[in-house]
């Protein structure tokens, strides 16, 4: 691997070490350069917490012109409208005559930098080079990330152990990461499944769906059956990352 870089990208200002440039069509070249497959963390949207989450990415750039700090970038509206977050980049990957392959990372982290709840949802994706003696060249890919903000469940079923075809009462909590205070907070009126994996299966199975109350608490009663384990699990939505909580293990006799 080669030296690594790093930078910060601020929303609402160019990025340290760019020029601002507006966004151009999806998939055109501009000032020599053009950038090729983009891809942020997989495809798959970014969780986030309440601490640091470092989300892989990569792209291929092709230029004559002399460069210096590549990168692509997430943005709202503009590409002067971005996402805080710091970024550590490889060096060139030889790919052909002019052109490179990238590794980057993105470091997002609330505490760091004052990430806002309300970021959390769609963003677009944005490639960018400074030139050097001046100048650079953006170009907007086409592309949509969704950054989400994480849950958190808890379980708790009892009595345990149970006589069969006595009732087994589940409970729990979820919470969601408020990136403004920096903590868990309840998220209430969610809807989350109940699921059970009797003891020797491998898998499990939804028994019923359980609405939150205001304060994020869980509670329900089920027929005690069999010895097995249960667990909440929650699906998530277009800003909040799926969940599922630890397994609770109940012996029936």
């Amino acid at each position: 691997m080669g030296k690594k870089v790093w930078r910060a990208v601020v929303a609402g200002g160019a990025a340290a070490v760019f020029t601002g440039v507006a966004a151009v069509p999806a998939g055109a070249a501009e000032g020599g350069v053009s950038f090729t497959r983009v891809q942020v963390n997989g495809g798959k949207p970014i969780v986030i917490g309440v601490s640091e989450v470092a989300v892989p990415a990569s792209f291929r750039m092709a230029t004559t012109r002399k460069w210096k700090w590549p990168a692509v970038f997430l943005y709202r509206g503009n590409t002067v409208d971005r996402l805080w977050h710091a970024i550590e980049t490889s060096d060139c990957h030889e790919a052909g005559s002019g052109v490179c392959d990238f590794n980057e990372t993105m470091y997002f982290d609330p505490r760091e930098w004052d990430m806002s709840n309300s970021e959390a949802g769609a963003w677009k994706v944005a490639a960018e080079v400074s030139f050097e003696g001046g100048g650079g060249d953006t170009d907007d890919k086409g592309l949509t990330a969704y950054v989400k903000r994480n849950s958190r469940l808890s379980v708790n079923a009892a009595p345990e152990p149970v006589s069969k075809g006595k009732t087994i009462t589940v409970t729990g909590k979820i919470t969601r990461a408020n990136w403004e205070t920096k903590k868990y907070a309840p998220y209430g009126s969610r809807l989350v499944s109940l699921q059970f994996k009797p003891g020797g299966a491998t898998s499990y199975t939804t028994v019923k769906k359980v609405h939150a109350n205001g304060s994020g608490a869980l509670r329900t009663t089920v027929k005690a059956s069999e010895t097995g384990a249960w667990r909440w699990a929650y699906y998530g939505n277009a800003t909040t990352g799926p969940s599922t909580s630890a397994a609770d293990n109940v012996v029936v006799r």
